[in-house]
């Protein structure tokens, strides 16, 4: 998950409590502003009837224009003689409307001219509480949408535009390849951490590009240094066999040594590949015709492995182009069906096919390999005679012009994918 939107969705389920607290807090002082403005006109028209009680005046009549109602009545004899004040929220039946309606009522005690206490009841209609509540609930959803796309979209301006030299920097970081030197590093806004950032990635770079250069050196040169004496020593051992006189077991043994001296000239050659494919410096880009290549190589290991009895299936269109160097389109392919022949077991199969933008090698199989380990260097899963560094060699290959490469086992095959386009 990127961070811009990592940071929006944590903004977005803060809010949700924030503004359920401010709904909460909202509803009760709307509330209490309501009931506080209806108390006041409920004690002034109390007042106003108390007053014209004792004074012996005409009380106003339930068709003066007044949303208020009231009941006076006398309390018994022996009622207690003290004064009181009580608001409550009551529903109350309306007789012109037929129905009960929420109401705040005052109910308020008081002493006669005669000192006989009075119940005085007065009440108004009120708002629907549960309609407030359920306007509220829907204002607020409505201001949670709002304030939500709100959020998004000055987020996302604002820390785009804020992040926009860590974008050119991290684009910078992904095109650099070592060994090819690296471009310009782009000028950072005026941001201690960004401007920190860049200077750490500048100097990172010049170390690794030092250190890349020294390695590029020290393999280059000792390959090249290997190759010369392990051609001499395989001259001399041929030379041995060819004209001295040897026994039976000096002759194997001689045998032997040019074997692993072969094995040993194998790979210092693959390792200088390797070496320089992952230095960058095979640049040719040609149209490599995959069909082609893959039926010429067959035929060469068709011929090589053939008291193995291996039956073969291609499937392959007439032409399959692939633009990269001929060379390292020839070592890829001869590796993955050398590899196939060569740990494929007497009577078995193998199929090839190139479909969908991708070069498929099966082989039948026992068991399934260490897919974590099987493209790493020297690994031979226990394989006698393999240097271990074929499969390595087309994973290097692989990554250098970023196809995909994987390996699976599936009923009884060994299957090696390589997605081409």
């Amino acid at each position: 998950m990127k961070l811009i939107h990592r940071v929006t969705l944590r903004l977005s389920i803060i809010l949700l409590p924030v503004l359920l607290l401010w709904a909460a807090a909202f509803y009760i002082a709307m509330t209490d502003e309501i009931n506080d403005e209806t108390d006041d006109s409920l004690e002034d028209y109390a007042e106003m009837i108390v007053r014209r009680t004792l004074a012996g005046e005409e009380l106003p009549g339930p068709g003066n224009g007044s949303n208020n109602t009231y009941i006076l009545e006398p309390l018994p004899k022996g009622a207690p003689q003290q004064v009181s004040m009580e608001f409550e929220n009551k529903r109350i039946y309306i007789p012109e409307k037929r129905e009960t309606e929420p109401a705040r009522v005052l109910t308020l005690t008081f002493k006669g001219n005669d000192g006989r206490m009075f119940k005085l009841t007065v009440s108004t209609p009120t708002f629907e509480r549960e309609d407030l509540l359920l306007s509220v609930f829907w204002h607020l959803v409505a201001l949670y949408a709002i304030l939500t796309l709100t959020v998004l979209f000055v987020t996302t301006f604002v820390f785009n535009y804020s992040m926009r030299p860590l974008y050119k920097l991290l684009e910078w970081l992904d095109n650099y390849q070592p060994g090819n030197g690296a471009d310009d590093l782009p000028t950072t806004a005026e941001v201690t951490e960004f401007k920190k950032l860049s200077e750490s990635a500048r100097s990172t770079i010049e170390r690794a590009e030092k250190f890349f250069e020294r390695q590029k050196q020290f393999i280059g040169n000792a390959s090249h240094e290997l190759q010369t004496p392990l051609a001499v020593l395989g001259t001399r051992i041929e030379w041995m066999i060819d004209n001295t006189p040897l026994t039976e077991e000096q002759f194997a043994e001689l045998a032997k040594m040019r074997q692993s001296l072969h094995r040993l000239s194998r790979l210092n050659r693959t390792l200088l590949l390797i070496s320089k494919i992952e230095n960058a410096q095979f640049n040719e880009k040609d149209d490599v015709d995959f069909t082609e290549l893959i039926k010429r190589e067959v035929e060469v290991y068709v011929e090589i492995y053939g008291y193995k009895e291996i039956k073969c299936r291609m499937e392959l269109p007439e032409r399959f182009i692939v633009t990269m160097d001929e060379s390292l389109a020839a070592t890829m392919v001869t590796n993955l069906i050398k590899n196939a022949f060569l740990h494929t077991a007497e009577g078995g199969t193998i199929s090839i096919s190139l479909s969908n933008g991708s070069l498929t090698v099966s082989n039948s199989g026992e068991e399934a390999l260490d897919a974590t380990r099987l493209f790493d260097r020297f690994y031979t899963g226990g394989k006698s005679g393999s240097t271990g560094l074929g499969l390595a060699l087309v994973k290097s290959i692989a990554e250098f012009y970023k196809f995909g490469l994987e390996y699976n086992f599936a009923d009884g095959k060994h299957r090696f994918a390589v997605r081409l386009k």
